[in-house]
């Protein structure tokens, strides 16, 4: 009886321990389901990561190639133009993202590098055909002087009229060709080619308008107190400046219509003032032209237009080497006002007129007992037209009033030869005085005449100079053609 109850305790202890084993293991395999559960939604986590991860950078490799592409299709071609064409603007990044990132950085170097090698190269390039033009300018430069010489010399060798008007004539356009070259080479940083002693300044501009067709529409007025001269070496850049000017006021200006020159003196220098009665210049054309005439930077022939006009460029590289000033305004005739402003130190001196006289084709200043010659001073030059007043063009007034007639006293000769203050042109000393018909007026302005008239006075002097020669060297007078036996 006994072995019963311990059998049943026995198969209840073992299946108790069956129990308990199967519970332990049932919750061993929970959690090792939400283990495993657990793992699984961390690693689904990190999939979906992984995914968006591989997405955004999909994203970020398109966007890249976008900004490549734009760089290479549109802000390199406008940058290469923005070189040539300041005002065309140069396309920023395509995608805004990129802004400040190591990617704008990248892109914004290779810009930097482009943009100074186009440079570098253009600079080259630019220096290699100024090169080219400098030696050719020069070479044709001294062949057109010798041109020159020879038609002065025939011009003393022929009497008839006829061939003395065609040999001025030509000198006149070989006069115009060398110019042209003379300011081409000059751009191009060139000498000036042409070595003169000092020279008075209503020479010099006089010197200056004659270089130029129409020079008959040009009146000067001289406002100087004294003989004022450009010392040697400033003479022909001064002389180019003047005249590449006047080239500017007589080609935007109607033939019928004058062009007015004031000669100004000032305590420290000398000013040539020039104003027409053209159609002008707009602001962002006077700020150009002050740019050039500045010559402050480097120059590029590519600068000058299609085809090139040099005028404003040769004056402002003699600006640059030389000293002197160049400035353009509007002009209060409706033109352009363009003033060339010659400091007196170093470019200026007073001159001796009992020692070396002035020209007579030279305007008289505005003195005390002095009369201004006629207001184009080539005898060749015609009055402007009367159409310029009919049709209700004011008549140009002188840019200053002139110079209050002194007390009757005697006239005295002058010395120019006494110290100046510093910064001040040398001041006149009195020397002797003169006989009452010395300080007399001088002779009222020529009266202009023909270009017929004009050769035919010049062939009649030539002749009357060739006779008495001969006759001094007791030698036949020349034929009226001029060709005498050699």
């Amino acid at each position: 009886m006994t072995s019963i109850p311990e059998a049943l305790l026995w198969c209840l202890s073992a299946g108790t321990a069956a129990a308990v084993v199967l519970a332990a293991f049932s919750v061993r395999a929970s959690g090792q389901r939400k283990a495993l559960r657990a793992r699984l939604a961390a690693a689904e986590e990190q999939n979906s990561a992984t995914l968006h991860s591989n997405t955004e950078l999909s994203a970020r490799l398109r966007a890249t190639e976008a900004e490549i592409r734009h760089l290479a299709g549109t802000r390199l071609p406008d940058l290469t133009m923005a070189l040539a064409h300041p005002h065309v603007p140069v396309h920023g990044l395509l995608d805004a993202r990129f802004a400040g990132s190591e990617t704008d950085e990248a892109l914004g170097a290779v810009l930097e590098q482009v943009s100074e090698a186009i440079t570098k190269e253009r600079t080259r390039v630019d220096a290699a055909a100024q090169s080219a033009l400098r030696g050719a300018t020069t070479t044709i430069q001294a062949l057109l002087y010798r041109l020159q010489t020879a038609l002065q010399e025939m011009q003393h060798r022929y009497d008839d009229p006829e061939i003395a008007q065609a040999l001025l004539n030509a000198d006149f356009l070989n006069e115009q060709a060398l110019r042209r070259v003379q300011a081409t080479g000059v751009v191009c940083g060139a000498w000036p080619g042409l070595t003169r002693e000092d020279s008075y300044l209503a020479e010099l501009v006089v010197g200056a308008m004659s270089r130029l067709r129409g020079y008959e529409r040009v009146q000067i007025s001289n406002q100087l107190r004294d003989p004022i001269a450009v010392v040697a070496r400033a003479v022909e850049p001064i002389a180019i400046t003047v005249t590449e000017l006047l080239a500017n006021a007589l080609h935007h200006s109607h033939r019928e219509l004058p062009v007015t020159i004031t000669l100004q003196q000032g305590n420290r220098g000398a000013s040539v003032i020039i104003d027409d009665y053209g159609v002008g210049m707009h602001d962002d054309e006077i700020k150009a032209a002050m740019e050039l005439l500045a010559g402050d930077g480097d120059l590029l022939l590519t600068q000058l237009g299609d085809p090139p006009r040099s005028g404003f460029a040769a004056a402002g590289q003699l600006v640059r080497q030389y000293g002197f000033g160049v400035h353009v305004e509007p002009s209060p005739y409706g033109g352009v006002r363009a003033v060339v402003y010659i400091p007196g130190d170093p470019l200026l001196t007073v001159l001796d007129e009992s020692a070396q006289p002035m020209s007579v084709m030279a305007p008289l200043p505005h003195r005390s007992g002095m009369t201004e010659r006629s207001s184009s001073a080539l005898p060749t030059g015609a009055a402007p037209s009367s159409a310029a007043s009919s049709a209700g063009q004011p008549t140009p007034a002188p840019a200053a009033p002139a110079a209050p007639a002194a007390p009757a006293a005697p006239a005295v000769h002058a010395s120019y030869d006494a110290p100046a203050a510093e910064g001040e042109l040398p001041r006149r000393r009195r020397r002797k005085p003169v006989s009452e018909a010395e300080q007399a007026p001088r002779t009222e302005p020529i009266p202009p005449r023909s270009p017929e008239e004009t050769g035919s006075r010049w062939a009649a002097l030539q002749r009357g100079t060739e006779t008495g020669r001969a006759a001094a060297q007791s030698e036949p007078p020349r034929s009226p053609e001029g060709n005498a036996q050699s």
